[in-house]
């Protein structure tokens, strides 16, 4: 059963022996101790119960049917797992006890069971528990006081981004923040609009990779009635809607011809026009723009105009990837422990020390974004209070391939035909006509230049 957040978690006591009044026993004394107990009557039904959650403390018999303790302990601590073991046998050996010792084992108990030695490793592991608990609230606290506007970060890297927003959030009317995917940066630009001058007015994002090219213009700068098919009434764009206010702009490198030199007048004389009218309106907006390409190949290969990007780069911004900033992952990671535990209704305090060995290691081609989503999916499949190396690996190892490099298709170049079907099935959107044809993105274009497609009004 899952932990119920509404009362403090208790650490976990695993009690594993084939003799059920021995189990009764133990039962008891966890229970007076503060423990949460689970029962086990074999090693099989054990391991099982292992591998699904984190316990604080096992206690094991030596001698079961099946799967004795010995082959348990060597299976446990073969999978990494922290769970302190103590072993129990009713026909004690040194042997057994050295082997036991050199698998890892906390303790080893000969039946009878010496019950004060009993009690007093069970006070011992549940002060471990509350001193581990502590620790995981303290690195909870930090990370809500290092939180900048949904930032958490404490690395050189993440002070000196910090340092960057805050110099140029009063001044700066354009901005270019760079970064990889998943790296923060609408959080930046968020933190830019919120601690500048123009905070109580509108911030509008537009997700230049989502709009289809043929409305960009109107997406931006707005219509007026009649400017083409289906325009029935006027409509402001997004400068007019935020005009006083921040245009964010992701995956700007996404922008289409038409709409980079629009949006570079815009910049310049701070006018637009809305489709179809010739009038000139005049707008006073902060431009952020931010992409993960490289502009500079993207200007090289004809697809970005190098004045737009000069004047989108008056100062730009750099995010950091997560692994640059491994020391944050702990912070990060507690922050959203914290977060989905909450949401989920869970008593998750943290994770276990293999667990969070295996984030500092992972090299987080996601970054941030791929950590927050790893964690989620853990708490809502994690069934103890701590978050183990199990319950992190269906997350991490089933990660999709990243994308093949975009390349001319082997085969045959689709036909002009082919192209205009595409685009016409899909309403203009190039993204989708560009899977539809097994072609790149990029290929797409040349087509498109190649055969002269959508010259007239796309």
């Amino acid at each position: 059963m899952p932990t119920d957040a509404s009362s403090p978690p208790r650490p976990l006591l695993l009690l594993v022996d084939d003799d059920p009044q021995i189990r009764q026993l133990l039962s008891e004394i966890g229970s007076r101790e503060g423990f949460e107990v689970l029962e086990a009557a074999d090693g099989a039904a054990a391991l099982e119960m292992l591998h699904r959650r984190h316990m604080d403390l096992v206690l094991l018999d030596l001698n079961m049917p099946r799967v004795n303790g010995l082959e348990v302990l060597r299976a446990v601590r073969a999978g990494g797992t922290s769970s302190q073991i103590a072993l129990m046998s009713g026909a004690a050996s040194v042997a057994d006890a050295v082997e036991a010792i050199k698998l890892g084992a906390t303790e080893y108990f000969s039946k009878p069971l010496d019950l004060p030695r009993v009690r007093a490793l069970m006070a011992a592991m549940r002060k471990q528990f509350q001193d581990r608990n502590s620790v995981l609230d303290s690195d909870a606290a930090l990370a809500e006081r290092l939180e900048v506007c949904g930032m958490i970060g404490r690395s050189p890297a993440m002070r000196e981004l910090f340092s960057v927003i805050n110099r140029l959030a009063p001044h700066a009317r354009t901005v270019l923040v760079t970064g990889e995917t998943g790296t923060g940066k609408e959080l930046v630009a968020r933190a830019l609009h919120a601690l500048g001058p123009r905070k109580a007015k509108r911030l509008i994002t537009v997700n230049c990779s989502a709009v289809v090219e043929t409305l960009f213009e109107s997406e931006l700068f707005g219509h007026v009635r009649g400017a083409f098919t289906g325009a029935t009434a006027d409509k402001i764009g997004v400068f007019e809607a935020a005009n006083g206010g921040t245009v964010f702009l992701d995956e700007a490198g996404e922008l289409p011809p038409g709409a980079q030199a629009k949006l570079l007048r815009t910049l310049e004389n701070g006018e637009l026009q809305r489709v179809g009218s010739v009038e000139l309106r005049k707008v006073d907006v902060r431009v952020i723009a931010a992409t993960n390409r490289r502009l500079d190949v993207e200007i090289a290969a004809g697809r970005f105009r190098s004045d737009l990007y000069y004047r989108l780069n008056v100062v730009g911004i750099a995010v950091p990837p997560l692994r640059e900033r491994s020391e944050d992952i702990p912070y990060l990671t507690a922050a959203f422990v914290r977060r989905f535990a909450k949401e989920f209704d869970k008593s998750i305090t943290g994770l276990t020390e293999s667990a969070e060995e295996r984030l500092v290691q992972w090299p987080w081609p996601g970054n941030v974004r791929e950590l927050r989503n790893v964690i989620e999916r853990a708490c809502l499949l994690c069934e103890g209070h701590l978050l183990t190396e199990a319950d992190l690996a269906r997350s991490l190892n089933e990660r999709p391939a990243p994308p093949p490099a975009e390349e001319e298709p082997a085969g045959p170049s689709p036909t002009a035909a082919a192209l205009v079907a595409a685009l016409d099935g899909t309403g203009g959107n190039k993204s989708l006509a560009a899977r539809r044809l097994g072609i790149s993105r990029r290929a797409l274009y040349r087509l498109i230049d190649k055969y002269a497609v959508g010259s007239e009004g796309d």
